[in-house]
């Protein structure tokens, strides 16, 4: 039977305790760490993808279900079927899941589910409807910034990863304007994303392109940032980068 619990049950059976105590650590649960109070129960990502793939039809009032639990495999599974869903559907119900996902971001809250699912719906969903017409389309604007001034880190994140799929279409515009909203920001998670897709940029468009934005901020952009978009570079002109006189 399509239910969450039905998914929550195929999940505890492949519940690993060592597995969840590793996972608790590398994703920072603790007092005070980014992702205090996540629950891990220890299901790897491949069998999580099978039980998603296993409930690929879960409507969506269940997957809210999946979403609101306090176990992070749940939240996973959870987009992961949202993923696989939009993948699949016509442009209503692509739209029925975008809206659902943007009015759900409280309970996409760790990175990893995040970049599961922004890059695969809301900036593939925004692409599809309002970037192709112009670009940077004020619709995708009005979206991504909102999400990007927003106080919640995941929020944020979201911001800088739904231009994922821009990038892939050559379309960098969009990857620049909420670059630079985010440029200072202080956690460093939000400056690894960022980071990440300027380096992806330069890996689709070409290092040219990446250098444009670099070029006027590298001198004042958070270290860690700066690192994470010259990974790919040349040597010498990376050492140049991090040296300050690129």
């Amino acid at each position: 039977m399509n239910t969450a619990k039905s998914v929550k049950n195929e999940l505890r059976l492949l519940a690993d305790a060592e597995r969840a105590n590793n996972s608790a650590w590398f994703f920072k649960t603790a007092k005070g760490q980014y992702g205090e109070g996540d629950i891990f129960i220890g299901v790897t990502v491949p069998l999580q993808r099978k039980v998603a793939k296993q409930y690929k039809d879960l409507p969506l009032r269940e997957i809210k279900n999946l979403l609101k639990s306090k176990v992070h495999e749940h939240r996973l599974t959870a987009v992961i079927i949202l993923v696989q869903q939009f993948k699949k559907a016509d442009a209503k119900k692509q739209k029925e899941i975008y809206d659902f996902y943007l009015a759900n971001t409280a309970y996409i809250n760790n990175w990893d589910i995040v970049d599961s699912s922004a890059p695969y719906i809301v900036s593939v969903y925004l692409w599809n409807t309002y970037a192709q017409k112009e670009s940077p389309a004020k619709e995708v604007l009005e979206v991504l910034t909102k999400l990007a001034n927003s106080k919640s880190i995941w929020e944020r994140r979201i911001a800088i990863m739904s231009t994922f799929y821009f990038i892939k279409m050559g379309d960098i515009n969009e990857t620049f304007i909420i670059a630079e909203i985010l440029l200072h920001d202080e956690h460093d998670l939000i400056q690894k994303a960022v980071g990440w897709m300027l380096r992806e940029v330069g890996n689709s468009v070409g290092l040219d392109a990446e250098e444009l934005f670099l070029k006027k901020h590298y001198k004042t952009m958070p270290r860690t940032m700066l690192r994470y978009a010259i990974e790919k570079f040349p040597e010498p002109k990376r050492q140049a980068y991090l040296k300050g006189n690129a």
